[in-house]
């Protein structure tokens, strides 16, 4: 079997370029980005972008950060307002992690089963915490703690790929649709230069991992795979839901 892609923004973020790349330049706007993967078996959300209290008061939503990033969220872009335009129901969310902008709408899309690794569950509720805001996930919705790769219909189409590095658990999504296999890489891998360069932003749970994940990354493209890159605006570069 195959699946289908839409990829949409579900948010905009505006931080100092240095703060996601090594040596970037003054400032970069950049999407926050979310995927309908729709299989005969199931739909499923990946990543889930920002809560819409952002709109109104985001030093509320997201303390500290609020220093850091800028948020953009507009009329009918939040996760739930973008899916009502897509489709009636979705059966799954799959986080790649559990940051602000990839978890801050899992509970607008209902009593919908959430699939993450535990490495990352567990570090987010671990002593450090460092990144996470628990009201994102700690939404009382079933969770659905993996190891490793996961084969989300088991028919091999759309699967988990485990990318740590930019946090503990980090995972990627490789869908296979009827033309191409496509890797939606999440943070593991913000920009196409992020690939090209291995210049990474300087906060990271383990560089290293984070490094040898590029490297998984590449041996997907070296095979033929399509990457969709985290918050690359060459890829996503305005509001427009668009088949992958």
């Amino acid at each position: 079997m195959t699946a289908t892609i839409t990829a949409f923004t579900t948010g905009w973020l505006e931080t100092q370029a240095n703060t996601l790349i090594e040596d970037g330049e003054g400032s970069i706007r950049i999407p926050v980005v979310s995927f309908l993967v729709e299989h005969a078996r199931g739909r499923l959300v990946f990543d889930t972008g920002l809560h819409p209290g952002v709109r109104t008061d985001p030093r509320a939503r997201l303390r500290g950060f609020a220093d850091v990033f800028t948020t953009e969220l507009a009329a009918g872009c939040a996760v739930d307002e973008r899916i009502a335009t897509l489709t009636d129901r979705i059966d799954l969310v799959v986080c790649s992690h559990l940051h602000f902008d990839h978890c801050g709408g899992n509970a607008l899309l209902g009593d919908v089963p959430i699939v993450v690794q535990r490495a990352e569950w567990e570090e987010a509720h671990g002593h450090r915490r460092s990144g996470y805001l628990s009201g994102d996930f700690d939404t009382g919705q079933d969770i659905r703690l993996v190891t490793g790769e996961h084969d989300v219909f088991g028919d091999g189409s759309v699967v988990c790929i485990p990318t740590p590095g930019h946090t503990a658990g980090h995972q990627s999504l490789r869908v296979r649709t009827s033309e191409r296999e496509v890797v939606l890489t999440a943070d593991a891998c913000y920009f196409r230069d992020t690939l090209a360069t291995s210049r990474l932003p300087p906060f990271a749970h383990d560089h290293a991992e984070q490094l040898r994940s590029l490297d998984v990354l590449r041996a997907f493209e070296a095979a033929g795979a399509h990457l969709v890159f985290g918050h690359d605006a060459t890829q996503i570069p305005d509001d427009a839901v668009r088949p992958l």
